[in-house]
């Protein structure tokens, strides 16, 4: 295996499948598939999740709700998805642990490393919510924070596009797509991969952000094991 520690990054968007919004099922149930073939293959896993299926705070802002207010109801948005996703995990056998930046009792207890680490040796997927705690934050930032406390080897950033392209490939047909980039020439090249507080974190401490595509079954283990499916920032 390339990575043994990995945090994976998963937007709420993409819990929707092809709804409008909420959390799909099969989506949900797919995720959680490929992610046990990964812990059954011994590698370590936490992830953090957004909330932008259920709510955003920019865009709750953005029409005259308070920005603080609008940022904790994005971060409970993202402990609604944790859960649905510690849910899964579990019914389809794996053992979690589900911790937050906003400690609610008798749902999750509060984000620490130590908690975080004892319970991936143990063979656990840490599943982290509530963001960072902290208003004015995004999940980018909240999972290169935890990332950097766990000591993870990478931050898997699983999306619905296969890579980081020269253009929005979805818009452009002539988007090539980068296999590696360098944290610098994501930045000159004012490519959107995290946002700028996220990629400084990962930047500062050399820790490398994979993009890939996680709809497409397989894809996960593919990552890990060091198939260059995706793009690499580092």
């Amino acid at each position: 295996m390339k990575y043994n520690r990995i945090l994976l990054k998963l937007s709420g968007e993409s819990l929707m499948g092809t709804q409008s919004y909420g959390i799909s099922p099969d989506m949900l149930a797919q995720y959680v598939r490929d992610i046990k073939e990964v812990v059954e293959k011994g590698v370590q896993v936490s992830i953090v999740i957004g909330g932008g299926n259920i709510f955003r705070g920019l865009s709750g802002a953005a029409k005259g709700m308070d920005r603080v207010q609008g940022d904790y109801m994005g971060m409970l948005a993202t402990l609604i998805n944790s859960m649905a996703l510690q849910a899964e995990l579990e019914k389809q056998g794996i053992k979690t642990e589900l911790l937050s930046g906003l400690a609610i009792e008798p749902i999750c207890k509060e984000m620490s490393r130590r908690r975080a680490i004892e319970a991936m040796e143990e063979g656990k997927v840490v599943v982290i919510g509530g963001g960072s705690g902290n208003p004015f934050f995004t999940t980018d930032t909240a999972s290169a924070l935890r990332a950097v406390e766990i000591k993870a080897d990478v931050i898997l950033k699983g999306t619905r596009v296969d890579g980081v392209y020269t253009a929005d490939p979805e818009k452009d047909p002539n988007a090539t797509k980068y296999t590696t980039l360098s944290f610098q020439e994501a930045l000159a090249k004012k490519l959107k991969i995290m946002d700028l507080t996220a990629f400084a974190l990962c930047e500062e401490n050399n820790l490398p952000i994979y993009v890939f595509d996680m709809n497409k079954v397989g894809n996960l283990l593919k990552v890990v094991e060091g198939q260059t499916i995706g793009t690499e920032v580092k």
